[in-house]
């Protein structure tokens, strides 16, 4: 008989991926005791055992031998009061929803430390790649300083469809959908927000701080045109959405989630298709490459699938970062070095560019290359929004090795 009994919120894509390993994993010790879900009569694409659906929380909560909570649900907001019931009852929990827990993180650190619970996310950020317990472990020291990465494997699909097969990126988004890696609404992942709340998440895990996502810099991709792919061409790099957290000093590090101009030379450059990779770097060790599929029903029921056999084992986040005596303070006051293009909205008079490296003006299309804060960018952002601007960021971190 199995030690853990899961009460499972949600059989959507992950859920019934879930099923579907936790089913196969016979040194799991765990099986699926109840599953809540908003229809219990939709036809699923996995036999679950009769009675096993409700649509009633309260079943799983009150059940005396369920003794884990796996949610895997889409409504973030729902999603956390689950969670948050669940630890004030002392259940533990294991979660993939990143937006949940990015934005509430702090308050379910509280919970678990008050409760005796825990909660286990590592399916939250880059699907079947181990990175939050890579760092909450392996990388359990001082010496890191930087994590960056692909993230997003809607966005990275979409830009690999462009690059590398020379589609036109209308085309390419459009394909996205059609195979399920992107949503039929792209703009959760394509804007950039799916990277900025895994970001959020890692940096916990590798610097011990929490930024709320209303002060980080994001954007995305979806302005971009074939001007810009070209330059990027001309220039022999690929344009990926890029997302970092970034030490610049023993006191302070940045973040942040924007286009990027990736050469030949960058461990991410060959991360294509669907797939994140993710680059740890520290002072003793340089750089270390972690790369997988970051989302799909399996590759993060996998991830689950590894908190759940964690749990049982007595594995629990200690947050340790978070209790050392000098955790470094984010800050936005640094340079950065853009590519912006655009027509009708004049960037040079709207953007406190410190210097301008590079112009190019034509009757259609304009560029410029310069220096600007990453401060003056947030607060210039809505000139960044407009339809004919696009902004790319040249890596400057870490560039001489």
């Amino acid at each position: 008989m199995a030690d853990i009994k899961v009460g499972l919120f949600g059989l959507g894509v992950v859920g019934e991926g879930i099923v579907k390993v936790i089913s196969k994993a016979r040194n799991a010790n765990a099986e699926i005791k109840r599953i809540c879900v908003k229809n219990s009569s939709k036809k699923r694409n996995v036999k679950v055992e009769p009675g096993i659906l409700t649509d009633n929380r309260h079943e799983i909560f009150n059940d005396p031998e369920i003794n884990l909570i796996v949610e895997v649900i889409n409504d973030p907001e729902a999603a956390f009061e689950i969670v948050s019931e669940a630890l004030k009852r002392g259940i533990s929990v294991v979660s993939g929803s990143k937006t949940m827990i990015a934005r509430h993180l702090p308050e379910l650190i509280r919970l678990q430390h008050e409760h005796g619970a825990s909660l286990l996310y590592d399916a939250s950020s880059c699907g079947s790649i181990p990175v939050i317990r890579n760092l909450e472990e392996y990388y359990d020291n001082d010496l890191l300083t930087e994590v960056k990465g692909i993230l997003n494997g809607s966005s990275n699909y979409i830009l690999s469809r462009v690059f590398d097969h020379d589609e036109k990126y209308e085309n390419a988004l459009k394909t996205a959908i059609e195979l399920g890696f992107a949503e039929v609404d792209p703009s959760f992942d394509i804007e950039g927000f799916d990277s900025l709340y895994k970001l959020i998440i890692i940096t916990v895990h590798a610097l011990g701080v929490y930024v709320e996502p209303n002060d980080i810099f994001v954007y995305g991709i979806s302005h971009i045109s074939d001007f810009d792919i070209n330059y990027a061409r001309e220039k022999r790099v690929k344009i990926k959405l890029v997302a970092q957290v970034v030490k610049i000093s023993e006191s302070q590090f940045t973040m942040f989630v924007m286009p990027e101009f990736v050469s030949k030379s960058r461990y991410i450059y060959s991360v294509d298709d669907e797939y994140n990779g993710v680059v740890i770097r520290g002072e003793c060790y340089d750089r270390q490459f972690m790369f997988g599929k970051g989302a799909g029903s399996l590759p993060t029921a996998s991830s689950i699938l590894s908190d759940v056999v964690a749990y049982h084992h007595g594995y629990r986040y200690g947050y340790k970062k978070m209790s050392y005596i000098d955790t470094p303070s984010y800050t936005t006051d640094i340079f950065l070095k853009v590519y912006v293009r655009f027509s009708s909205t004049d960037v040079t008079k709207l953007l406190p560019f410190t210097s301008i490296q590079e112009r190019y003006y034509s009757d259609e299309v304009n560029y410029i290359v310069g220096e600007i804060k990453l401060s003056d960018i947030i607060s210039h952002k809505e000139v960044l929004m407009s339809p004919d601007v696009f902004i790319v960021n040249f890596p400057r971190f870490f560039e001489d090795n």
